[in-house]
């Protein structure tokens, strides 16, 4: 994958989770605080934990710290996959969402 390739895909995950956050915030009593900052979105919730986003540029990853722990994301031609097995990015995004909230929220690509 070539750099702007990466940026291009990177670009529409970081999109994803700024529209799931609204998606969220308008269809359930979650209150979703997500902050942009360049290549860097931070959730925040009522509770004031964070899962922080933020593209790797360098090595075409995007890393998730999370209440859970740390992931690394490479795309793989169709999802992205965290590296050492955790799964798909929505999918854990997900659940740490849901574990950090205490509510059943779900993003999506």
């Amino acid at each position: 994958m070539t750099d702007l390739e990466f940026l291009d895909r990177a670009e529409k995950l970081l999109m994803s989770v700024e529209r799931g956050c609204d998606l969220i915030n308008d269809t359930t009593d979650a209150d979703v605080d997500a902050q942009r900052s360049g290549g860097m979105v931070t959730l925040t919730f009522p509770n004031r934990s964070q899962i922080v986003i933020n593209l790797q540029k360098p090595l075409h990853e995007v890393w998730m710290a999370a209440r859970s722990g740390g992931y690394h994301y490479r795309f793989d031609g169709n999802v992205w996959l965290d590296t050492k097995g955790a799964g798909e990015f929505f999918d854990c995004l997900s659940r740490d969402a849901a574990q950090q909230s205490g509510l059943p929220l779900i993003f999506k690509a």
